[in-house]
């Protein structure tokens, strides 16, 4: 072998070390991403308290300011995943982390219920597509049997983002004040997308790099999005989205009001769900490549795994206002609001599975669209069984028991519609097919 020969047979393999490292960069970019996204999303809850006392909000107008974030959170999930068909995920990406930083000036020129509000919607609207358009953003640089740890970090940032928020935020409203969160959250943003418009860029993945065979395949999106596995994933994301709305929303107040806990020990508790959270997130991608490396079907490793996780959380949801020991309660709250992390990550999983590579962005953007629809309803609705119930402990408990029904009912239809090795064959698709 001359050394000519030897040096182009080495560059295939310096050229697939190099993508290596980009892929893991890119993860922990979009990691860092959705720690931010998160740590936007629980700014609110966390300074509900001091807002409501300085503002005079009654419960119900706190519920509506919380429920605005998700006036166009679906509609712009919706858009921006049709876009993601033509726009690469760097730009999308970047503009949505710029939009973000934007988001959190209104109030602090002037602190009232219109700035609230607006900033809460216009960041809505940059944060609706994040989940999606990130984890689609991610598929490109991974080969789909290698996508399960990639993604569930890409989800454990989530809960990483509310465990370092419920710590970061609570103390920056304790020494500086509430505002300060606020801008605090925008610089961060603001440095993310200028670090993600340097080193940003779609992967080989990307259907527009596939084969032509692989990218050029197309269904009618009602034929995919008709599938019980997509039926049966939006379920499972409605459900948990449900628990997400209301952690984010009401949970540090709940401590606050009807646990007495100082600021601190909320922020610890908080912290602690989301740490749950987390080690479930990072548990979750060995054990479904356990069951699948042993033949496994999907049907029973992601979809099984995602159903009973939210059924799990909705009973305990439904239990907690009725336990009276401290110790307890703080457990089953940490299953009601940290267990469903495990079904984000796979409701993507199950989905990804059932769709043509070129269409992966957009029937991710439908499927985080309508699973979020819980944010638009479940805060407001909290704020006003609070303040028309006898006392605000039985608005509490109303409200969460609702909950935990609304969960259970979406667990049990994601249990018995995903399927997703009988919806590729009826699709006509290659089961593990390339996305």
């Amino acid at each position: 072998m001359t050394p000519r020969t030897a040096t182009a047979q080495s560059q295939p393999l310096v050229a697939l070390a190099a993508d290596h490292r980009r892929a893991w960069l890119i993860t922990a970019m979009i990691v860092a991403f959705m720690v931010i996204n998160f740590a936007d999303k629980s700014v609110l809850g966390l300074a509900a308290v001091p807002i409501m006392e300085e503002l005079d909000l009654s419960n119900s107008t706190y519920g509506l300011i919380s429920s605005s974030f998700f006036f166009l959170f679906s509609v712009s999930g919706l858009l921006v995943g049709f876009l993601s068909t033509r726009i690469s995920s760097r730009v999308l990406l970047f503009v949505m982390t710029v939009v973000w930083a934007v988001a959190q000036l209104p109030v602090l020129v002037v602190a009232s219920v219109p700035t609230l509000m607006a900033g809460r919607i216009l960041l809505g609207a940059a944060e609706g597509p994040a989940a999606s358009m990130s984890m689609h953003a991610l598929y490109k640089w991974f080969p789909p049997q290698r996508r399960a740890l990639p993604s569930a970090l890409q989800i454990g940032g989530a809960a990483l983002g509310t465990l370092i928020a419920a710590l970061l935020v609570t103390w920056l409203i304790d020494g500086f004040g509430w505002r300060s969160a606020y801008a605090v959250l925008a610089v961060i943003s603001a440095c993310w997308a200028l670090l993600w418009w340097r080193v940003g860029h779609d992967g080989s993945y990307d259907h527009k790099h596939t084969t032509a065979g692989s990218s050029g395949l197309r269904l009618p999106y009602r034929r995919i999005l008709l599938t019980g596995t997509v039926l049966g994933s939006i379920a499972s994301a409605f459900g948990a989205a449900w628990a997400l709305s209301l952690s984010h929303a009401w949970l540090p107040a709940y401590f606050r009001t009807q646990m007495d806990m100082t600021a601190a020990a909320s922020a610890t508790a908080i912290s602690v769900i989301s740490g749950f959270g987390l080690v479930l997130l990072l548990a979750v991608s060995p054990f479904v490549d356990a069951l699948k490396s042993r033949g496994v079907s999907s049907r029973w490793s992601s979809g099984a795994a995602q159903s009973i996780a939210v059924c799990a959380a909705g009973c305990a949801m439904t239990a907690f206002p009725f336990v009276d020991e401290s110790g307890p309660r703080l457990l089953l709250i940490a299953l009601a609001f940290g267990g469903t992390a495990i079904a984000i990550p796979l409701h993507y999983m199950t989905t990804a599975e059932v769709v043509p590579p070129a269409q992966c962005g957009a029937v991710f953007g439908v499927v985080a669209g309508i699973g979020t629809l819980p944010g638009l309803v479940a805060p407001f609705l909290t704020g006003h069984l609070i303040d028309t119930a006898d006392t605000p402990a039985v608005g509490y408990t109303t409200a969460f028991f609702v909950a935990g029904a609304v969960m259970l009912m979406a667990g049990a239809f994601a249990l018995a519609a995903i399927r997703p090795e009988r919806d590729a064959r009826l699709l006509g698709l290659d089961v593990g097919h390339q996305r």
